[in-house]
């Protein structure tokens, strides 16, 4: 809490722009808009066998020859609850193949996950120091 209420009001809103991300309604989320996406390969039909993820060239394989590119080390590594986010959701669905719905909603975590950082940056700034007065 603070007693100062422009902080406040600062606060609440990038609190607010929290909420709209993390329940995948805010506007931002747009995958027509990202540059996340899926690479296509006709013979391996977008199924999860094995994940994982080149730092290098900022991908996250699905299978020998497919990956989600543009996705930066920070957000590959966000925890959550104690779980990697982007690392778990595919890992939940190994053996099945992603379809569009699917490979949609990756591109939305991932979105959802760049921007978080982004706000738990300019939170952290807009507070300067701890205790908050």
């Amino acid at each position: 809490m603070t007693s100062d209420l422009s902080l406040f009001k600062a606060l609440a809103t990038k609190g607010k722009e929290l909420v709209k991300l993390h329940t995948m309604e805010s506007d931002k989320l747009d995958p027509g808009r990202s540059n996340v996406r899926l690479e296509p390969h006709k013979e391996l039909q977008n199924e999860v066998v094995k994940v994982s993820y080149d730092d290098r060239h900022k991908r996250v394989y699905i299978n020998k020859g497919q990956y989600f590119e543009k996705v930066e080390p920070g957000v590959w590594n966000f925890h959550v609850g104690g779980y990697q986010v982007c690392e778990k959701w595919l890992k939940d669905r190994k053996g099945r193949k992603l379809n569009y719905d699917d490979i949609t909603h990756y591109q939305k975590i991932v979105i959802a996950l760049r921007e978080t950082i982004k706000l738990m940056a300019e939170i952290d700034k807009a507070i300067g120091e701890w205790p908050i007065k």
